[in-house]
Parts: C-alpha cells; structure tokens; sequence
C-alpha cells in the first residue's frame, strides 16, 4: 500500500485541472511585423495590434532575462485579456533585434494601441513595470501616495 500512495497522489495530480495563467507568446520577425508593426512597409510607426502589448526581448544565457521572466508571466495574468505580452529571442530573431537597435538585454518594448512605443533597458521591478502598464499602456492616472 505504501508503494502505491505516491503513484496514486501523482495520477490524481495529474488528472486535477491546471490554473489557467496568462501567456506570453514567442514571436519572431515575421510574426512582428504581421501582427505590431511592418517596418518594412510603413516608415512611421502604425501598431497593428487591437490591445496595447509588451515584448520582452532577450537571451536563454542572460542572468536578468531569466529573472525578468517569471514577472512577465505573472503581469500576463493579471492583464489578461487587457495587454499581449510577447518575447523575441535577440539571438534568433537577429533582424529584428537590428532593427530596435537591441545592443544589450533586456529590453523591454511597450506599445500603446496609440502613439510611439517606449523602449527601456534593464531589468525593473514588477511595481515599476506595472505603473508603465497602467499608465502608458492604459491610460490610467497614477494613484494619489498616502501620507
């Protein structure tokens, strides 16, 4: 009996439903410029998007990309329906990467549904990189700080 417990806890673990979680989709080149912006078309900016979205562009050997990731996975969730969040891997999607002038990683690339997107380097913390959604993506004005 004992040797079947832990069989059975992980047959049931694997027949309970997964939390649904927001997803941030991989997108190369050709995908970008289908579905954001065809720098190749258009020489002024001109967001093909619907919602307002994130790309996260990074490296699988950078130390903060890979601490930026799972942030970009939770704020995937919690804006959900609201904001797409995308990755482009530089390494992989070299034109693309040329094209934003991507020297060093991460980057992260905000496009509003309107305007020119903002581009910022580093790594930020998830409450700064909230307040860049809520404000820049969607359009809310900052909350008052309490005294």
């Amino acid at each position: 009996m004992r040797q079947l417990l832990p069989l059975l806890l992980l047959t049931v673990g694997m027949c309970l439903p997964l939390k649904s979680h927001g997803e941030v989709k991989y997108i190369t080149t050709e995908q970008f410029k289908q579905q954001v912006f065809n720098y190749r078309k258009d020489t002024t900016w001109n967001y093909l998007g619907k919602r307002p979205c994130v790309i996260d562009f990074y490296t699988t050997w950078c130390g903060p990309c890979k601490r930026l990731a799972p942030i970009m996975e939770t704020l995937s969730e919690k804006y959900k329906g609201k904001v797409v969040f995308y990755k482009a891997d530089t390494e992989q999607e070299r034109e693309l990467a040329y094209v934003f002038q991507i020297a060093s990683i991460p980057q992260v690339l905000y496009v509003p549904k309107t305007g020119q997107p903002m581009l910022l380097k580093g790594l930020y913390p998830q409450e700064n990189i909230e307040q860049i959604i809520e404000e820049f993506l969607l359009g809310k004005k900052p909350a008052e700080k309490k005294q």
